[in-house]
């Protein structure tokens, strides 16, 4: 672990938020660990990155991975996932959770996008937002991973982070993404969505976390911190 890694701050105070130099020395050291962090889903261009984050609502990126691998060599974009229609879509993301409901939405929004945008995936919140099957949080991803705009996407991993640590208490996912929007430092705003949910994801995890290999539990307000074994 670098010397980074190994700083360490005054003790934290349950239940308190974290403060603004707790919250600079959180990202260093999230930044520090993986400098480069990304989604795992896999795209390669806007489009494909937009029906992949469709896709994974109540389902795992390794499953969407999976359906998309099959999915994309064939149809990639628009016009050619219209042209499949819904029951030539469903066999490619039949072994992804809410598959009839998704396949529903992703010609729908297909259709709109060859009909409204050129068959381009719009670069506006309001825009994006109407598509079917896209919400606040779809559409945050897609403005920030595909376009670089400072977003912030919160699902389940970020908004149980931001609660256990203290660094954006919030009792609904709104709540959680605005205060974030307030509190992070602008210099990780473009990556910090990411860096919370891989924490999240692999060591803040939801039944048990693994406080002994986090890097920032010196930091963190969570009152239930598993014990090194």
């Amino acid at each position: 672990m670098s010397t980074t890694m190994l700083r360490t701050a005054a003790p934290a105070r349950r239940g308190a938020a974290m403060t603004r130099a707790e919250v600079q020395e959180m990202f260093e050291r999230l930044r520090e660990l993986n400098p480069h962090p990304t989604t795992e889903l896999e795209y390669s261009t806007p489009f494909e990155l937009l029906i992949a984050v469709v896709l994974s609502a109540q389902a795992t990126d390794v499953g969407v991975n999976k359906a998309t691998r099959r999915l994309y060599p064939v149809a990639n974009t628009p016009e050619a996932i219209l042209a499949l229609g819904e029951d030539g879509l469903k066999p490619y993301i039949s072994t992804i959770g809410l598959f009839n409901a998704k396949a529903k939405n992703v010609i729908a929004t297909c259709r709109l996008l060859v009909e409204r945008y050129a068959s381009e995936v719009p670069r506006d919140r309001i825009a994006l937002e109407a598509l079917p099957g896209v919400g606040r949080k779809t559409a945050n991803v897609v403005l920030n991973t595909a376009f670089g705009e400072p977003t912030m996407a919160v699902d389940t991993h970020i908004f149980r982070v931001s609660n256990r640590t203290g660094l954006a208490p919030g009792k609904d996912v709104r709540a959680v993404e605005d205060r974030l929007m307030k509190v992070v430092p602008k210099d990780f705003m473009q990556d910090a969505h990411h860096w919370l949910i891989l924490h999240g994801r692999y060591v803040c995890k939801a039944r048990k976390p693994d406080c002994p290999q986090c890097v920032i539990h010196d930091l963190c307000r969570f009152k239930d911190k598993t014990l090194p074994n």
